[in-house]
């Protein structure tokens, strides 16, 4: 039996963006949605539940941000794939769009196989934890069969992928794991992520832990260790 077809909600204002993606995502034999709004979007995502979200930016009433901090808000929606089709470019706008919870900000004006090729790798990724051992550092906890981190006995949820990173880090406290390493093992290499991304990972690692564990080595990587 065939496995189901993936679907992707694209939400865009112009009428003629959401024609052309969506007729090159079908073709690819994806089930296709489309929002021309962000409260559109919202009423959509609840609906169908899609695999993917390509989100524009920039669009009357609910913005493409405020459409990503709804929808990350709700856990149904915690770890869907979300991509930023824009034509606001510059680093800080990239940065935003990351930190906001985005996978991926790809710039308009649109190459359709270029966002195929960005879509199916997002679609292929998962977050990898390598086996199933609890670890137990102090008063931390990480539980990887129900992606529960606890501290002093208190759950603290991560996303998936946040998850994935601190157990690669704490799995040998101390190590500095490099950034190429740890987007290997945690992103996969069919995936185009860039430094930032990590950054953005482990800044909200240590926002939802409260906790300084996790150590920058200046232009090297990141290790787990606790405070003395």
């Amino acid at each position: 039996m065939d496995a189901p077809a993936r679907k992707i909600l694209i939400v865009d204002d112009e009428p003629d963006i959401l024609e052309i993606i969506g007729y090159h995502l079908r073709k690819e034999g994806f089930d296709v949605y489309e929002a021309p709004d962000g409260n559109r979007a919202i009423e959509l995502a609840r609906q169908v539940k899609p695999d993917l979200i390509v989100l524009d930016r920039m669009m009357p009433g609910k913005n493409g941000l405020e459409v990503l901090e709804i929808l990350r808000a709700q856990p149904a929606f915690e770890d869907t794939l979300i991509i930023f089709l824009t034509a606001v470019g510059g680093d800080a706008h990239e940065i935003e769009g990351l930190e906001g919870g985005a996978d991926d900000y790809v710039n308009k004006p649109i190459k359709p196989k270029l966002l195929i090729s960005r879509i199916n790798a997002l679609l292929r990724r998962s977050p990898k934890v390598e086996d199933d051992k609890v670890l137990e550092i102090n008063d931390i906890k990480i539980d990887p069969v129900q992606f529960i981190v606890y501290i002093e006995g208190q759950p603290k949820l991560l996303a998936k992928k946040e998850f994935a990173l601190l157990y690669l880090l704490a799995s040998k406290p101390g190590r500095v794991f490099l950034r190429t390493e740890i987007l290997h093992k945690v992103w996969g290499t069919d995936v185009i992520v860039g430094d930032r991304t990590i950054d953005v990972h482990i800044r909200k690692i240590r926002s939802k832990l409260d906790l300084d564990c996790i150590t920058t080595v200046k232009g090297v990587g990141y290790k787990f260790e606790l405070p003395s």
